[in-house]
Parts: C-alpha cells; structure tokens; sequence
C-alpha cells in the first residue's frame, strides 16, 4: 500500500506507547509518515534523558521524521500542572504546523487523553483539504473525570461542548470496541461506515516468553499476580491491594501482588501498602521498557486487569488485554463491560465486577488454589483468543486501509 501519512500524537517514543509500534508498521508497509508530538516526560513529568524545555525539535524515528512541539511538563502529576500538559501541547503543536514538509494524503491522531490533542490534525486536514481519521482510545470528557475531579456544572458543560466538537469534525473515527463505536455514533451523528470498530493490536514480541533467571530468583516461590501499566484511579489498584490482602488472610499466603509500571497513583498506592502493613504482598516494580514486559509475564501465575466502576470505562478493552493473552497466561479481570465481555468470551481468565473487592479476593483465591494444569488451560484459551482477534499484522492492515481509503 501507498500512501503519506501526517500522525499526530502528544505521547511517542521514547515514551511507551503503542502508536510506536503503529508507526513502525505503517513503514514496514512502505507508507511514508512523518509525527508531530510533544516532549517526552510522560508519566512522571519528568523530561526523559535527553530531552528538556529546549528540545531537540527534530528527530526521526526508524525512518519516520519526527517533529517536535512544546508542552507544559505533568511535573508531580498535580492537577493543575495535568490540567496545563492538556492544553499547552495542542497549542504549542498548532503553532508548529508550518514546520512540517507537507504533501499527505490523510492525518491520523493516536487519541490518548486529552481530546484536545486531536485539535492540531483537525486544523491541518482542514487547511489541506485531506481527510483526518482519530482513534479514540481514552473517550471524553467521561476519561477526564476518572483521572481529575471535575464537579463545576459549567466546566463539565464546556468540556462536553468542546469534546463532541472535535470528534463530529473528524472525517473518519475509529473505536476499539462495538460499545464504543456505538457512542461514537450516537453523539456525532455518524454512521456505522464513517465509525469503524478496530481493536487495539499488541506486538509480536508480547508473545514470546522470556524467561529471566534474576526475576525469577528474586520473586520465584510465591504466586505473582502481574499489573503491567500505567497506575491511575482509572485502574482502582487501590482496590486491587485490598482485595490481595484479603485473599492472603484468607489462606492464599504466598500471593504476590507485582506492580510493573508508574503513574500518578503510585505514591498514594505506596502510603496505602505502607497503611495497610502489606509488607511482602505487593512489591512496586517500577517501569521498564516494553520489550523487557515479557520477562514479567512469563514470571506471572496470572496477569491482572481492573478498571474503575465507571460506565463509560465499561465501553473501552484497555490495549494490555491482547498483551496479557498473547503472553498465555490466565487473565483475573476486575471490570465491567466490552472488557470483562472479551475475557469471558475467551475461556481465558476469571472475571469480576469492577470494584468488587469481595469477587474479586474469591477469584484469587479460587485461582491460587486451581491445579497447575486448569491455569495452563486458562492460559491457551486467552493465547487462542489473542491469535483470532488481536494480531498485529491483520489489525495494521485495518487500520491502513480505513485510514487511507475508507473502508
């Protein structure tokens, strides 16, 4: 397939997220791309090795030209230093279209929070006349909420105004699950053909277990349960913890609670673990590179995934799903909707409601005390389940096609 590709995205390498595996297939298929995106300091809001206030403005990224705009950094995770991170970018990056060399044939924004950061590839699919597909992973203003608490009536009217805005002025949307194409719909008016359902991939490397012999020396005995991830109120861990103790009191001792990842809650998950006297039950890793998450996985008795009770959360499948299956190991979900819908599906795991501290303890403990043989069936049916809906190669495809064509 042919074709130039203009990507918008606050968030990209080195920061880890999955439209930098998007765009490394975009070029695999030999389409042309160039990005504009921020200053890496994402989650902490730290600038990353390498990086500060004054750049550098121009990278290239496995052949792609990346193009750089300022941003005020999330230092702290403060509400209000994340409140100016989600307007300074979308400004900063309208101001820097002039620099970028022109010639595309569609733009294509990776929408993570905030809604905003669409607004730059609307202003230049509009200008060039070419059509402008977003892919809404985190849906607004219903995200915003899980992660600031907004109560003013009149905000929370502007941020619904401003949000349905910007996704009717996209010529193409694209939704990781059916619920979410539905809503998609039902707010801009589009149909079913102008909104595709395209679940979000995971990379190759997700299954294929590395085995590490520090890890395992260092964590082996007991039974891992794996968060890999970004930590926010989005994912209730605070919940998750309890319900770990819980399930050691209740005879599960020698469960683990292992926390791969950062994020905003990470300092208030740790004073919890420190109020609750967790000890050896839950050990906060830290971030690692992508491609060291196979290490984790293949050290997990099982993989753990919860969200918050919020309905519109329910309408999401969070991308570390297809991970956790490619990877093959038994899925324990905390979460209602589309999610908890594809892990029941798959035979893959066992499956809460979200926030049920109670269902979810009784699920570990139903787990830890299953045969090592019934988790390994757990873990071939999510495997299954991952080469029959999340495979990368297919899903590109997909995403290329409707992006470029329409279709």
């Amino acid at each position: 397939m042919a074709g130039r590709i203009l990507v918008v995205t606050q968030h990209f390498w080195p920061e880890n997220f999955r439209i930098n595996d998007i765009v490394e297939g975009f070029l695999e298929d030999g389409l042309s791309v160039d990005v504009l995106c921020g200053l890496p300091n994402y989650p902490k809001g730290e600038w990353f090795d390498g990086y500060s206030a004054r750049g550098p403005w121009e990278e290239t990224y496995h052949g792609a030209r990346v193009f750089r705009a300022r941003e005020w950094p999330r230092k702290g995770n403060t509400s209000v230093n994340i409140f100016l991170n989600y307007i300074s970018w979308p400004l900063y990056a309208a101001a820097a279209l002039h620099r970028l060399p022109g010639g595309y044939d569609a733009v294509f924004c990776f929408n993570t929070s905030p809604v905003l950061m669409c607004w730059p590839a609307v202003r230049y699919a509009r200008k060039h006349h070419i059509p402008f597909t977003n892919y809404v992973l985190d849906l607004w203003p219903e995200n915003l909420y899980s992660v600031l608490p907004v109560q003013n009536g009149a905000l929370r009217a502007v941020a619904q105004k401003v949000s349905d805005s910007l996704y009717k002025k996209a010529d193409r949307l694209i939704a990781m699950s059916g619920p979410l194409q539905q809503r998609l719909c039902q707010r801009t008016g589009k149909s079913p053909r102008q909104v595709a359902a395209i679940p979000q991939y995971c990379e190759d490397f997700y299954a294929v277990p590395q085995r590490d012999a520090a890890l395992e020396a260092q964590f082996g005995g007991r039974f891992n349960l794996v968060f890999t991830g970004t930590m926010t109120p989005a994912q209730s861990l605070d919940m998750v913890l309890r319900a770990v103790l819980d399930a050691r009191a209740a005879g599960a001792e020698a469960l683990h609670l292992l926390l791969v990842g950062d994020g905003m809650s990470r300092e208030s998950l740790q004073a919890l673990a420190r109020e609750l006297d967790a000890g050896d039950a839950v050990t906060f890793y830290g971030s690692v590179p992508a491609r060291e998450i196979p290490k984790f996985t293949a050290l997990a008795d099982a993989l753990l995934i919860s969200l918050s009770d919020s309905p519109d959360l329910g309408l999401t499948v969070p991308g570390k799903l297809a991970s956790y299956m490619a990877a093959g190991k038994p899925v324990v979900a905390s979460m209602n909707g589309a999610g908890q819908a594809a892990v029941a599906e798959s035979g893959g795991g066992l499956v809460s409601p979200a926030c049920d501290r109670q269902a979810l303890a009784d699920n570990l403990l139903r787990l830890y005390a299953m045969p090592a043989g019934e988790r390994a069936a757990l873990g071939a049916r999510a495997k299954a389940y991952y080469q029959a809906h999340y495979r990368r190669a297919e899903l590109l495809r997909r995403l290329e096609t409707f992006i470029l064509q329409g279709e």
